[in-house]
């Protein structure tokens, strides 16, 4: 905060002198994408914390165990259609698919619902259908995509994986702790949740102001016709800027000269695998479950992005 107050003093102060020296066109440009990124975004972003922090509240953590069957391969559709009432970003989907382990959920539900929730939950929808007014088949596409993804990974699991995959702490019952004010929680974690996603709602729009002014177009076009350059291109971007699921259709769309069926993988890899993702379950659920887990999810979000919009996006 005294940085940043002692940055604002110095804009202050030499304002003649930094508007002469930042008044040219590439700056105007990338100023202007990125503001109008984080303008277009922000409503969402704010609007998902507010239901994630009233979840966390409010919801008894209980609530989806008792509605899931007990079989674990008919678990799994249920737990990834659960995203769909119970939104959240991508790091809150992590401490409550533990959450559920723990209360003796299947794995392969508990995952299902971690890939799911914070990418076909309707806040998430309803933003990509504002980032892409002209293309309504997107909304559909990611949203097939992303739960195709989560079924699969689930159904991967309750086949393949093992239970020593997962560390003690992961499957350590815990007692549901008593008092405290639910508005304390709230407050809490819509901060924690705001100030985290913010901060990658950031550094998305920078990066696709950088993207607009540094990349040429023609270049980005040059990837319209290598279909498999564009989807990897965009699968390993969507796995390094870790962007918000709740933003990233902003950034996505603002990218010139793409088709859609990268932005799509860009979509549906994003909220499944990414940086800051792969750091939060090797803590949750230790690392060599993270070192199986997020390589097979990258491969099966960009197999079943690539399928799915084969069919609805066709050569868009």
């Amino acid at each position: 905060m005294e940085v940043l107050c002692v940055l604002l003093v110095l804009a202050a102060l030499f304002q003649s002198q930094l508007t002469a020296l930042l008044d040219v066109p590439a700056l105007r440009t990338g100023s202007t994408v990125f503001v109008a990124v984080c303008v277009q975004a922000m409503p969402f972003l704010v609007l998902g914390v507010l239901v994630s922090g009233l979840i966390a509240a409010f919801v008894p953590p209980d609530a989806l165990r008792r509605v899931l069957p007990a079989n674990a391969g008919a678990a799994v559709p249920v737990a990834g259609a659960a995203g769909l009432a119970l939104p959240g970003c991508e790091c809150a989907s992590v401490p409550v698919a533990r959450r559920l382990m723990q209360q003796g959920v299947a794995p392969a539900a508990a995952l299902a619902f971690l890939l799911a929730a914070p990418a076909i939950n309707p806040i998430v929808l309803v933003s990509t259908a504002v980032a892409f007014p002209g293309e309504p088949r997107m909304v559909l596409a990611r949203f097939l995509g992303s739960l195709l993804t989560a079924c699969a990974m689930g159904w991967l699991w309750a086949r393949l994986g093992r239970t020593e995959w997962l560390a003690e702490r992961a499957l350590r019952r815990i007692e549901a702790r008593q008092g405290g004010s639910r508005w304390v929680v709230f407050a809490e974690s819509a901060r924690h949740d705001l100030v985290e996603a913010g901060g990658f709602l950031v550094l998305g729009g920078l990066t696709s102001a950088v993207f607009n002014v540094l990349v040429p177009t023609e270049w980005l076009e040059s990837l319209g016709g290598q279909l498999v350059l564009g989807v990897l291109v965009m699968a390993v971007l969507a796995v390094v800027l870790a962007l918000c699921s709740e933003a990233d259709a902003f950034v996505v769309a603002s990218m010139p000269g793409l088709p859609l069926i990268p932005k799509l993988v860009f979509l549906v890899v994003g909220p499944a695998v990414d940086l800051k993702l792969i750091a939060l379950q090797s803590g949750a659920f230790g690392r060599g479950f993270a070192a199986r887990f997020a390589p097979v999810t990258f491969v099966v979000a960009i197999a079943c992005a690539v399928a799915v919009g084969a069919v609805l996006l066709g050569g868009s």
